[in-house]
């Protein structure tokens, strides 16, 4: 792979390698016959960056991390979907906090993010600098400090850790001192696509608002890198529970060998499997998409064949703000009388009685 991105060293600073990210097909020298033309149409309606450190972990145009973060011209050719399609702003009382479950809350405070997902389910408005500004931050904790009956705030974006220390330091503070909040959770892919962005500064600072949890979000096991070893180990020496919200997506990772490897490796890099997505269906995105039953193939490939901390709960995000449910292959295959006829994850069938004595 060539590129016009400078080369760049793994301890520079975060700030300066996201200076360097590219935003146009022009810095971008992939093969010959890439769609430059394409690729810029896309851009002007979805934003396009990716920041030197992970495109250095694209090889060939078309692989893996290719797919996730260049973009595509089906994103503006194929209209299935939704814009919003899990009715955040319908189920926002302010803007940028959605309230859906009665004792949580989704409150953004960020509106970049260190590389653009081509899959993202806020696509419609990732990168625009009016996603988040200081008065929806400061409406957002107004409306937490008001209704006691939110315990759980989860801080997304864009990236949350995108923010300076010293400002993501007084959302904390803010959040952190509202007795009924309990759990405090943020939201990042910075672990995967900028962790350089994980400093012994930043962790220490973290330290200060526990019972505080990272989900993070890999894809894939070329992406788990050296660099994002060592900014997991940060953040879970520094007492912080991570979890891995992987989405499938068609082309991708949509393959049970692949999946198995990538949950074995987040567990070297201590990240819990948390949550398998099926895709948004949002607007500019059904390229990825993949049949139901291909997850549910994905999730009895992993039963039996590897430890059970390596299996993430197979989640459907409803539309139209419906919520999450969890998915399963079946494994009840008949009922006799008090007994079930119970199938394991090699497909030979067991009589289990349905009141042990």
């Amino acid at each position: 792979m060539t590129t016009t991105a400078k080369i760049i060293k793994t301890y520079e600073p975060w700030e300066k390698i996201l200076s360097m990210g590219i935003t146009s097909p022009k810095e971008l020298s992939i093969i010959p016959d890439q769609d430059s033309a394409g690729i810029q149409k896309v851009a002007e309606s979805y934003p396009m960056f990716i920041n030197p450190y992970y495109l250095k972990l694209l090889k060939t145009k078309g692989d893996p991390i290719y797919g996730q973060a260049v973009p595509d011209i089906r994103e503006i050719t194929k209209l299935d979907g939704l814009d919003d399609p899990l009715n955040e702003e319908g189920l926002s009382p302010v803007p940028g906090l959605t309230h859906k479950y009665p004792d949580r809350a989704l409150f953004l405070i960020s509106s970049r993010c260190a590389m653009y997902c081509r899959f993202c389910n806020r696509k419609r408005k990732v990168g625009h600098p009016s996603m988040v500004t200081k008065e929806s931050i400061k409406e957002g904790i107004a409306y937490i400090k008001a209704t006691k009956t939110i315990r759980d705030v989860l801080l997304s974006g864009g990236d949350p850790l995108l923010l300076q220390d010293n400002e993501l330091a007084h959302i904390l503070e803010k959040i952190h001192s509202i007795p009924h909040v309990e759990i405090i959770r943020i939201g990042t892919r910075v672990p995967c696509t900028l962790p350089q962005r994980v400093t012994p500064k930043l962790t220490k600072m973290l330290k200060r608002f526990h019972p505080l949890y990272i989900n993070t979000h890999f894809n894939h096991p070329s992406e788990i890198t050296s660099e994002a070893a060592s900014a997991c180990a940060l953040l879970a020496d520094a007492g912080i529970p991570i979890g891995c919200q992987t989405v499938l997506l068609n082309g991708i990772n949509d393959n049970p060998s692949v999946i198995r490897r990538l949950m074995q490796k987040l567990l070297t890099i201590r990240v819990k499997p948390y949550y398998l997505f099926q895709a948004d269906l949002a607007k500019g995105t059904s390229h990825f998409w993949t049949p139901l039953e291909k997850g549910l193939e994905i999730m009895s490939e992993l039963q039996g064949y590897t430890t059970g901390l390596c299996i993430p709960r197979f989640i459907i995000d409803l539309p139209h703000g419906g919520g999450k449910i969890p998915v399963t292959p079946s494994y009840i295959k008949d009922t006799a009388g008090e007994k079930l006829i119970i199938k394991n994850y090699q497909g030979k069938e067991y009589i289990y009685p349905i009141k042990p004595h």
